[in-house]
């Protein structure tokens, strides 16, 4: 990080000095400040070409951005702003209460206390002045809370009404509260958990900062495509500062500001501490972020000390205390934090003598009480008003508070401030007395929850408040209009009638998304979405279709303009062809796949991408769309560990659909033919456009040109549950059962096993080896419990003969081995366990032991448990018996 260099040099001509800055005084006063900047821009660019080498810093002083004669008027002024910090203090008692009366109860259920203490008053003047809740007259603003003040956010929509005392006696008590008929809190923001409250799961550090980019980003989308009316709604995030450290919370700044993205304000609240210390205890984590977010294009607001300051720095003209604090670290500022006004006024105002001369004036209580910008409800307000007003960046302010504020030595500023989560009843008193709250001592020791009048004047402010910012929030609404499915022949005939033809299930895919997108009903609905990608899976045709979306157009001439194929960027395109980005490439297929809750207009996105780049890479994000009840595709293509030839270890997925089945509301396939894919697109669109189920479909498709066959009579069930049969065989000897591609090595080895020795196999298409293992799992539960019902639709369709049953994927074997209960018989599988590697598909699939040949021994090795003739026929295939293992090389 660069630091400041403006106190190393000393002043060797102080009057020329004076002279430089009284001219530039005299331009903002009298040309104004838009003269001043260009006269410094000028300044700057004759700097370097002299060869001066001098660059400004890229921090601005230790001090507030929005100086205190600039701020606007506080709404209500201070009858206002003393019922808000009234209300503040209740919010804060409660939420208090919640935590600390759930761990006297239970030691193990865990909360957190000291992260929204600090960021109370952060939330407060953001429910009570900025954040608009969706009504007939607007969307509303969007809010990615902060996930550690879950338990604030509750105390809040207790003294709403939207949340009873009942409801928060049981926070973390979820199950309990099922048994009693109740409803528990979630510990986080869970919107699968408590669907008509939360909207947006930030859980998962991290998650949340990148998602409320993208989240901007899809509203303008929508606006530019004319589904949603242009309105001046925003997408707040409060983060914390610590948090700022996960990768994706920075990864799509540049996005953000590429973009112009006004819409967009991040609040980063500034404790600077962590779980387990600070968060740069030899740094400053404001600065550093001032930083990032200045470079990267943001407009960077300041918010670092109350008013009470104000007149300090006021009786500070020559910067002293500006320059003493812009050099203290976090570290210290948090030692600061946890000590009293004497300890503050010998180690922090002591350090010089003007510094000292200051301190003369405060009282130690005083000092003691001096508040951070991020408490101060007149600052914050300032702070919000101005990015609430800012027009061509997207803006971030960077609160600084105390952790643990007004928890006293219990722990405000601690270094275990995080993992505070029991009170003893002096601290329980303290606390009260530091926020003046009208509880009683019996109370107090209690936790009793406390909730004004409903005519007091705090209730009836608060109530005001967000009826003017049209009710209360978070609100979840998951009503939006059922879309119509368009009939499976209109996109996808060609699949149905095959008749042979030779295509990848990847282009099949591709062809169905270009008939879906010339829908009536259904196509400006459609969102398809890549991470450069886009030729590879055969897609460019859709480019000169319907655009790739772009929020200037196309200011530039493309290099391809006279092909078919040309590149076409348009401010209303239909494609987010998102780069090198497979975080923010999912990050907007769950800002689309959420459309229908989030702005009551459904959508259907496609994100197509390299199989291994989903699940692997980015499963986190993929399970806070599940938490966020997406609904839409996720396609893997060139999926499998044996597909994507000569790409090797980490290109090749063997693993997706394990990760895929671990999700409860993910319904993942591995189609072999075209016309699955079709029957599977159909079904997943009934379910999700029409039935509105909030479940989304991760459906893997492959890069090789097979002949398609036609789909047979009546097999459509049979791929919606999982397995149909290819071609019934009487007395089969053998069942063989494959999916994806590995589906032709399995009928190729049925051809082996009849031709070398007379030996009858069935073939079976496994399309999801996931939901025939979820059907078992329920079936037989439902049976364990003594409810009537079918067995396993595995155990239906193999009845009960004692043919050995083979069953193959081009995934480890932990994928087919999820079915193993159910198979009536024995039942052996093969997969591809173990590390990619470089080869053709068909070294490949002879390294993992997933070809026709080795389908074939295998199912011989059930059959004949004589070792010569397992030798004899191996010698046949040409299978070397000797080769180690796929997982021991």
């Amino acid at each position: 990080m660069e630091m400041s260099t403006q106190h190393l040099n000393p002043d060797e001509d102080t009057q020329e000095t004076a002279e430089w800055l009284d001219a530039l005084r005299g331009v903002v006063q009298a040309a104004g400040p838009e003269r001043a900047r260009y006269l410094m821009t000028q300044l700057s660019e004759t700097a370097r070409r002299l060869g001066l080498q001098w660059r400004d810093s890229r921090n601005t002083p230790y001090e507030n951005t929005i100086r205190a004669q600039d701020e606007p008027p506080f709404p209500g002024g201070s009858d206002a702003l003393e019922i808000e910090q009234n209300l503040a203090s209740i919010i804060r008692w409660n939420a208090l209460a919640m935590v600390v009366r759930a761990n006297r109860a239970y030691g193990e259920l865990g909360g957190h206390i000291s992260s929204y203490a600090s960021a109370a008053d952060l939330f407060e003047v953001g429910f009570n002045h900025f954040f608009r809740a969706r009504s007939d007259e607007s969307g509303g603003d969007l809010v990615y809370f902060q996930p550690h003040s879950a338990p604030g956010i509750y105390a809040r929509a207790f003294l709403e009404g939207s949340l009873g005392e009942q409801e928060l006696a049981l926070f973390r008590q979820e199950i309990q509260a099922g048994k009693q008929g109740a409803r528990g809190l979630a510990s986080y923001p869970h919107p699968w958990l408590m669907p008509d409250f939360w909207q947006f799961p930030t859980g998962s550090m991290g998650i949340g900062p990148i998602s409320a980019i993208y989240q901007a980003r899809f509203m303008r989308y929508m606006e530019h495509r004319h589904l949603l009316a242009p309105q001046d709604r925003k997408v707040w995030g409060v983060f914390g500062d610590g948090e700022m450290d996960e990768p994706e919370s920075l990864a799509a700044l540049s996005l953000a500001a590429r973009e112009h993205l006004d819409n967009l304000v991040f609040v980063v609240n500034c404790n600077l501490q962590r779980l387990d210390g600070p968060v740069r205890g030899n740094g400053s984590i404001v600065d550093e972020l001032e930083t990032l977010f200045a470079g990267a294009g943001w407009n960077v607001i300041k918010l670092l000390w109350g008013s009470d300051w104000d007149p300090l720095f006021a009786r500070d003209p020559a910067g002293e205390l500006v320059e003493v604090l812009g050099r203290t670290v976090d570290g210290q500022l948090q030692t600061f934090a946890a000590n009293d006004g004497a300890f503050n006024r010998e180690h922090f105002f002591g350090q010089t003598p003007g510094m000292r001369a200051i301190a003369s004036m405060l009282t130690d209580d005083e000092i003691d009480r001096l508040k951070r910008g991020g408490h101060d409800m007149k600052k914050i307000h300032a702070a919000y008003h101005a990015a609430a007003n800012h027009r061509g960046q997207p803006t971030v302010i960077l609160a600084q508070t105390k952790k643990g504020f007004g928890m006293g030595a219990a722990g405000q500023g601690k270094m275990t401030t995080h993992q505070q989560k029991k009170l003893d009843t002096d601290s329980l008193l303290e606390f009260r007395d530091r926020f003046r709250l009208p509880i009683s001592d019996q109370d107090c020791e209690a936790l009793a929850f406390y909730k004004p009048a409903p005519d007091s004047a705090e209730m009836r402010h608060l109530m005001q408040r967000r009826a003017e910012l049209g009710g209360f929030m978070p609100r979840r609404n998951a009503h939006s209009p059922a879309l119509p499915v368009p009939e499976i022949h209109t996109y996808a005939r060609f699949a149905l009638e095959a008749q042979g033809k030779e295509m990848s299930s990847t282009m099949a895919l591709v062809r169905m998304l270009g008939g879906l997108l010339k829908d009536e009903g259904v196509g400006r609905h459609v969102v398809p979405i890549v991470a450069d990608e886009a030729r590879t899976f055969g897609m460019a045709n859709l480019f000169r279709q319907v655009g790739i979306y772009s929020s200037q157009g196309q200011l530039y001439e493309p290099e391809d303009i006279g092909s078919i194929l040309s590149y076409r960027e348009a401010t209303d395109g239909q494609i987010l062809e998102e780069g090198i980005t497979e975080a923010g490439a999912i990050s907007s297929w769950t800002a689309a796949a959420t459309s229908y809750t989030v702005h009551g207009v459904p959508m259907l996105p496609f994100y197509i991408y390299y199989s291994m780049f989903g699940f692997q890479r980015i499963g986190d994000l993929i399970w806070a769309a599940a938490d966020q009840r997406a609904r839409g595709f996720l396609i893997g293509a060139t999926s499998g560990r044996t597909t994507l030839a000569g790409e090797g270890l980490q290109h090749q997925d063997g693993t997706s659909h394990l990760t895929a089945s671990t999700i409860p509301n993910c319904i993942a396939y591995d189609p072999a033919y075209a016309y699955e894919v079709a029957v599977v697109l159909q079904d997943g669109m009934r379910r999700m456009l029409q039935e509105q189920e909030d479940v989304f479909y991760y459906v893997t498709v492959t890069n090789e040109n097979d002949a398609q066959p036609s789909m047979p009579e009546g097999v459509e069930e049979g791929i919606r549950r999982g397995m149909y049969c290819l071609a019934a065989v009487p007395a089969a000897q053998v069942r063989l059962l494959a999916s994806g591609p590995v589906l032709k090595e399995a009928i190729a080895a049925a051809a082996l096993l009849k031709e070398k020795l007379d030996i009858d196999a069935e073939v079976w298409s496994v399309t999801s080896y996931t939901e025939l293992a979820r059907d078992g799992i329920a079936s037989q539960r439902s049976q364990r419990l003594g409810h009537a019902g079918e067995q396993p639709y595995v155990t239906q369709v193999l009845g009960h003969g004692g043919a050995p049953v083979i069953a193959a994927s081009d995934y480890v074997r932990a994928v087919a081995e999820g079915i193993r209960a159910f198979v009536p018989g024995s039942y052996t599988t093969l997969g591809t366990d173990g590390f990619g590697r470089s080869d053709t598909r068909a070294n490949l699939r002879d390294f993992f032991e997933v070809d026709a040949r080795w389908i074939a021994y295998t199912a011989f090795s059930q059959l004949s448990p004589d070792p010569e003739s397992l030798r004899s026929f191996a010698q046949v295939l040409d299978l070397d018996l000797g080769k180690p293992m796929s997982t021991e090389v």
